[in-house]
Parts: structure tokens; C-alpha cells; sequence
């Protein structure tokens, strides 16, 4: 009786497990999970793990969306040696025309211009592009990119580098396909602190690191007045995650996912919408908002290794990442207070800032001690973008795998679809997709790659 019980609830789970996944991702359920079946990998594709390409002398961009984001991204560009700006693209040409006054006010010559919402096809069939960098809203991220690497170049990906799981898969496909890089651009892999952790990390500082966390929580719902109507209207149509990589990205890096490690499952849970409502009814006169004023989603790995990640743009608090590295001999945390505990020094409380400025001067990445200074004078999140962008051009001029390759965009970006399932379905545990296909624990943990 107790078998047939059992096999009458997991046929009741499915069912509804059938009605909230992605329609084209065949779904079953399994020891008690959500399992999402993984594609085989097509003919002629292959692994884009430790991609790398010929080096490129000068890069050669065109941007794509070119708003407040993407324009200050252009702006950055005029620092960064060994690059050419050729076109920019948008649906508004007072965009584009800004982005050359940019141009001409670096004594830079004017990049050709793209305008219209389809445009950047245009754009993409040139020939002397080498990159295509990508600043639209949200839903066009992987249209886009997914063109750029169809036409042979290599794309760069604002946050989240995709919205659902079939995109997930779409950006991995297409860059084994192609053998085109594709980068999501997750600037806070580069913030000092997270970098400085992260090397103590690997050298031992903190011993057997097993519990991490990481959040966005950005209060937005008083004034979205300064965003696009896009992101309005995303985070009340969707519930879960909705704006994962944030926080996420630094503390995969520290476990070195899919390198070494996986992410194997996820559960979520979230609280009722109370100030989203009052953000839908001000900004677009609705009466529901999807998404919960918190949402909180746990992973385990393979290697039983927790992973936290929240989400709240609704709250009346401080902004924070969190950023939490918990080890068998010392703990790291950015907020909201930078602190480091190591055994031997002071272990049961945060040692002198004296002793943690050293630390984090000590073990900042060469490269980004190289570069500081001109990274917070040009600007862009203290810096951090900067870095990002100087270690991107670093790369493809070297012919060097980038430090952030597609299968880091598609996991980081997965937590928001996932998330949905699992809070659609009681949250019930989801199993992660595989994106490497098999081959998450053939490299030996996260590296800068350096000529």
C-alpha cells in the first residue's frame, strides 16, 4: 500500500511539475526531485571548456544597446588599449549619436551607427567585428548574442547573461556550435574585496570552504522611475530569482563550479508580495505582483558544499551582496561589514583592520594592483567594471580562455527559472542541468589565465 501511495504522489507531482517547467524540457521526477532532462549535445559540437581562440591584435567592437548602461561602457572602452570601437547600435538614434560624442570628445574617429529594434543583425553580418558587447534589456540579451556568434564573433553579455533555461541552452549550443566565446559580463567577480577573498581562499586561508552566500538586495520599488520600463514590468510578471549572477558569480567562483564542483540541486522559497504590489499598482496600475518581496534559494553541490543566494528589490534596507565565504579555518564577509576571521590570528571574531588592510592589499590579484588606480579613476561600480573589461580585451588579444566562460553565464543565470519551479511546486527540490555536459570536473578549479 505504502508503494503504490508513493507512486500515486510522484505521478500527482509530475503532473504539476508539467505545468511550471520550461514546455520544451521534458521533466520528471526522481528521488524526490524535479529533474530536467539534459539535450544531447548535437553533432560537430564540442566542449567550450578552456576555450581559446586566435589572438586578436586589436579588438574590434560594436555595441548593441547603447542606454545609460551600455553608453558608460563605451566611455570605458576609450581607456582600454587595443581596441577599436567600429559601430554602435540602438533603437533610439539619440543614443548612438551620444556614444559618438563620447567618441569625439576621446579625439577618437565616429563609429558607424545601427537604429532600429532588428538592427543589430546588420550589425553582426559585418566582417571586421571581432566582438559584439551587449547592453540591451534583459529579453534581447541571448537574441542578440546568439547572432553575434552565428556570424563568427565573440559576444559579451550584461546581467543575467539569459532569462530562462531553454536560453541557457541556446548560448551553450551556439558557442560549442561555433567555437565563439560568450562572456555574461558579471562586473562583481571583479570588485577588490571579492578578488582578495578569493585568492586567500585558494591559497588556504580559510581552509576547507563549505558554505557560501550571496544576494542582491537593491531597494528599487520607491523610484523605478530611473530603469526602463522592461525591468518594471519583468520582476511583476515573474516570480523567483529574477537577478541571480550578482551575487552568485563571486561564490561560484570561490568553489569552483564547473571546475571541480557542480551545483546539483535547488529549493526555494519565497514570502508574499507586499511592497512589490504597491510598486505594481504606482508604476502600472495592476493589482498583483509575481514576485515576492524576499526570495531565498539554496543549492548543495556535489561535493555537499551550500550555496545561499536572495533576492529583494523591495526592501527598506541597505544594499548588499553579502558575500560570505565560511571555511574550516576562517571566514570572509563584504557585507555590511567588511570583515576576515582566520585561525591563528582571531579566529573567533574579525581580526584589526589594520591586519585585514593588509590581507586584502596582500593578496589582491597582481594584474588588478597593476591596473587599480586607473580602474577607480575611470570609473564604473568603483572600478570593478573596468577590471572586467581590461581582463575581456586581455584574453582575446592573447588567445587566452576568458575568465568567465558560457557555461558560468548559463549556471548563474539558470537560478532564476529554477527558482520558479521550485516555488511553483511547493518548493520542491530541483536538480541543476548539467550545462558542461559531463565534463564540470575537468578543470582543476578556477584560474586567470596569463600569457
Amino acid at each position: 500500500m505504502k508503494k503504490i501511495f508513493a507512486i500515486f504522489a510522484a505521478a500527482i507531482a509530475l503532473a504539476s511539475c508539467q505545468k511550471t517547467v520550461p514546455a520544451t524540457i521534458p521533466a520528471h521526477i526522481k528521488d524526490g526531485k524535479i529533474v530536467l532532462e539534459t539535450p544531447k549535445r548535437a553533432p560537430g559540437q564540442e566542449s567550450a571548456l578552456g576555450l581559446k581562440c586566435d589572438p586578436i591584435d586589436t579588438v574590434r567592437i560594436g555595441f548593441v544597446g547603447v542606454g545609460g548602461r551600455g553608453a558608460f561602457a563605451v566611455q570605458r572602452y576609450t581607456y582600454i588599449d587595443g581596441v577599436k570601437i567600429v559601430a554602435v547600435c540602438d533603437e533610439k538614434q539619440e543614443r548612438v549619436d551620444y556614444c559618438n560624442e563620447i567618441l569625439a570628445g576621446r579625439g577618437l574617429p565616429a563609429a558607424d551607427t545601427y537604429v532600429g529594434s532588428e538592427a543589430y543583425k546588420d550589425l553582426c553580418k559585418r566582417e571586421d567585428i571581432d566582438l559584439v558587447y551587449v547592453c540591451t534589456d534583459w529579453l534581447d540579451h541571448v537574441p542578440v548574442a546568439v547572432c553575434a556568434m552565428e556570424n563568427g564573433h565573440h559576444a559579451a553579455i550584461e546581467v543575467p547573461g539569459a532569462t530562462t533555461l531553454e536560453e541557457c541552452w541556446q548560448i551553450v549550443n551556439t558557442s560549442e556550435k561555433t567555437r565563439r566565446h560568450c562572456m555574461m559580463l558579471e562586473n562583481c567577480c571583479y570588485d577588490f574585496f571579492e578578488m582578495a577573498a578569493l585568492n586567500m581562499a585558494q591559497h588556504g586561508l580559510f581552509g576547507e570552504v563549505y558554505h557560501v552566500e550571496g544576494a542582491y538586495i537593491h531597494f528599487l520599488a520607491e523610484d523605478w522611475s530611473w530603469s526602463e520600463t522592461w525591468r518594471v514590468d519583468y520582476n511583476i510578471a515573474h516570480r523567483g530569482d529574477n537577478y541571480p549572477t550578482h551575487g552568485l558569480g563571486p561564490i561560484c567562483q570561490a568553489l569552483d563550479i564547473h571546475r571541480g564542483d557542480k551545483m546539483n540541486y535547488l529549493v526555494a522559497m519565497d514570502t508574499p508580495s507586499y511592497n512589490g504590489k504597491v510598486a505594481a499598482k504606482k508604476f502600472r496600475d495592476l493589482d498583483d505582483c509575481k514576485d515576492g518581496d524576499h526570495t531565498i534559494s539554496l543549492i548543495q553541490t556535489e561535493k555537499k558544499k551550500l550555496i545561499e543566494v536572495q533576492h529583494n528589490v523591495y526592501a527598506y534596507r541597505p544594499y548588499t551582496r553579502m558575500y560570505q565565504l565560511t571555511g574550516t579555518e576562517g571566514f570572509a564577509n563584504k557585507y555590511p561589514q567588511e570583515g576576515i576571521s582566520v585561525k591563528g590570528i582571531n579566529g573567533h571574531e574579525y581580526v584589526s583592520k589594520e591586519v585585514m588592510d593588509s590581507l586584502l592589499v596582500e593578496y589582491l590579484p597582481d594584474f588588478a594592483k597593476e591596473i587599480e588606480d586607473k580602474a577607480k579613476t575611470v570609473g564604473g561600480h568603483g572600478g570593478m567594471d573596468y577590471i572586467m573589461d581590461y581582463r575581456l580585451i586581455y584574453c582575446l588579444r592573447n588567445g587566452l580562455p576568458l575568465d568567465q566562460d558560457v557555461y558560468d553565464a548559463a549556471e548563474w543565470s539558470a537560478v532564476a527559472e529554477l527558482s520558479r519551479i521550485s516555488l511553483e511546486n511547493g518548493s520542491m527540490p530541483v536538480e541543476f542541468p548539467d550545462f558542461t555536459r559531463g565534463d564540470w570536473d575537468k578543470t582543476d578549479g578556477f584560474k586567470y589565465a596569463f600569457k
